[in-house]
C-alpha cells in the first residue's frame, strides 16, 4: 500500500499530539499521585518549557544535517515512552528530569515538521499549515474524548499511557519509515549557517500573536479538568469534556480553514479568531454553571485554532533568514509558552483562583489581536491548489 508523504506528516503530528492529550488528561491523577499543589505542579511541568527552550535555540543546524526522517523518529517516539515512565516516578523532581528530556525532543519536532510543510508547501504550491495543524488537534481530541472514559472507567495512569506508548511506537515507527524528504526551496540553501535561533525585530509581531494563542492553547489543553473539578466539582467525564470540546473546535477550524484563509485573508481570520478566544477566556473565567464553561472552552479552541499556522507561515516564507531559523525562533516564544502555561497558570490558580486564570488571557489576546492587525498579511500567500490530504505541522 502506496502512504502519500503528506499522510506520514499527518501521522507525526497525530500521534504526537495523542501523546501529549494522554498526559494533559491525567494530570489530576499525577498531581494526586505526586501530592503537590497546582503551582508546585507547574514548577514541576516547566522542564518541558525549559527543554523546549534549548532545542529551539540551538537545534536548527543540528536537525538540518540529521534529516527529517531521523529527527521524526526520535521526536515522536522518544516523548510517548517518557510520558509512560511519569506515573511509575513518586518524586515531582524526576518527574521534572523526565520532562526536561521530552521538552528537548518537542521543540526539534516544532522545527522539524514546520520546515518540512513550509517545503512541501514550496515545492507543489499547496497550502498545507493549516490543516497539518489540524491533525494534530484531531489527535488532542480523541486522546482527549478516550482519556475523559478511561479516567472514568478508574484505568491506571500507568496502564493508561503505558497502552498509549505501545501505539504510538508501532504506528509512528511503520509511517516514519517510508518519508521522504521534501526538496529544499533555494531560499532555505544554508540554513546549517545559522547555528541559533533568536527572535528578531522583525518577527516579534508574529511571536506576540504566537504567543497569545499558544497562551489560550495552554490554558484549554492543560488546566480544563482541574478547573472542572475544582470549580464545579463534576464527574470525571464531564470535566474531561472541557479539553474535549476545546480540541474538537480546535481541529475543524484547523481542517476547514484553508479556504476561509484563501478568500478573506491571513490578517482578517486570525482577527476574528483572536476575538472569539477572549470572549472564550471570559466566558470560562466567570461561568456560573458547568455547561456556560464548557462553551467557552469550545469557543477557545475555535479561536486559537488557525492563529499559530499563519503566524509560522509568515514566518517561513520571510526572506530575512531561512526558514528554519525563523520558524524556529517564532517557536521559541510561542511553543516554550504552551509548555509555560502550566506553571504560569498554576500559580494564578493557587493564589488567585483558577477562574483568574483564564482572565489573564484577555490583556495578551488583546495585544495579539493588534499584532494581527499589521503583522499578517491581507491576502493568501499560495494559491490554493487541488492536492490529496496534505502535510501536517505542529502546535503542537
Amino acid at each position: 500500500m502506496t502512504i502519500a508523504p503528506q499522510h506520514r506528516l499527518y501521522a507525526c503530528f497525530f500521534l504526537f499530539a495523542v501523546t501529549t492529550g494522554a498526559l494533559m488528561a491525567r494530570l489530576p491523577d499525577i498531581q494526586t499521585h505526586l501530592g503537590v499543589t497546582e503551582s508546585q505542579l507547574g514548577l514541576t511541568m516547566i522542564g518541558m518549557a525549559i527543554g523546549s527552550l534549548i532545542s529551539l535555540t540551538f537545534g536548527a543546524a543540528v536537525i538540518e544535517r540529521v534529516g527529517v526522517r531521523t529527527t521524526a523518529f526520535f521526536t515522536v517516539m522518544g516523548p510517548a515512552l517518557l510520558f509512560a515512565l511519569v506515573p511509575w516516578l513518586g518524586t515531582a523532581p524526576a518527574v521534572f528530569g523526565v520532562l526536561l528530556v521530552t521538552g528537548l525532543l518537542s521543540g526539534a519536532l516544532e522545527i522539524n515538521l514546520n520546515v518540512e510543510i513550509d517545503r512541501l508547501e514550496m515545492h507543489t504550491g499547496g497550502r498545507f499549515m493549516n490543516r497539518a495543524h489540524g491533525f494534530w488537534s484531531v489527535g488532542f481530541f480523541v486522546t482527549a474524548l478516550a482519556g475523559a472514559g478511561i479516567r472514568q472507567s478508574g484505568l491506571s495512569v500507568e496502564a493508561h499511557l503505558g497502552l498509549i506508548a505501545a501505539i504510538v511506537v508501532l504506528v509512528g515507527g511503520y509511517m516514519i519509515s517510508g518519508i521522504v524528504p521534501a526538496p529544499a526551496p533555494q531560499r532555505t540553501h544554508g540554513e546549517n549557517t545559522h547555528r541559533i535561533a533568536f527572535p528578531h525585530l522583525g518577527l516579534l509581531p508574529l511571536c506576540l500573536i504566537g504567543f497569545a494563542a499558544f497562551l489560550v492553547e495552554g490554558a484549554g489543553i492543560d488546566w480544563s479538568a482541574i478547573y472542572m473539578r475544582d470549580v464545579f466539582a463534576v464527574q470525571p467525564f464531564v470535566g474531561g469534556m472541557g479539553l474535549t470540546l476545546f480540541a474538537f473546535f480546535m481541529a475543524v477550524m484547523r481542517l476547514t480553514a484553508d479556504p476561509v484563509v484563501a478568500r478573506y485573508g491571513p490578517r482578517n481570520v486570525a482577527m476574528v479568531l483572536l476575538t472569539l478566544a477572549t470572549i472564550g477566556a471570559l466566558m470560562v473565567g466567570f461561568a456560573p454553571a458547568p455547561a456556560l464553561a464548557l462553551a467557552g472552552f469550545a469557543l477557545m479552541g475555535i479561536g486559537c485554532s488557525a492563529v499559530y499556522p499563519l503566524a509560522v507561515s509568515a514566518a517561513a516564507q520571510r526572506t530575512d533568514r531561512p526558514a528554519a531559523v525563523n520558524v524556529a525562533a517564532l517557536g521559541q516564544v510561542s511553543f516554550v509558552v504552551f509548555f509555560l502555561a502550566p506553571p504560569l497558570l498554576g500559580f494564578v490558580a493557587e493564589y488567585l483562583g483558577i477562574r483568574n486564570s483564564y482572565l489573564i488571557c484577555v490583556p495578551l489576546l488583546l495585544a495579539g489581536l493588534w499584532a494581527s492587525s499589521f503583522a499578517l498579511g491581507t491576502r493568501k500567500a499560495l494559491p490554493p491548489v487541488g492536492l490529496p490530504p496534505e502535510p501536517l505541522s505542529p502546535h503542537a
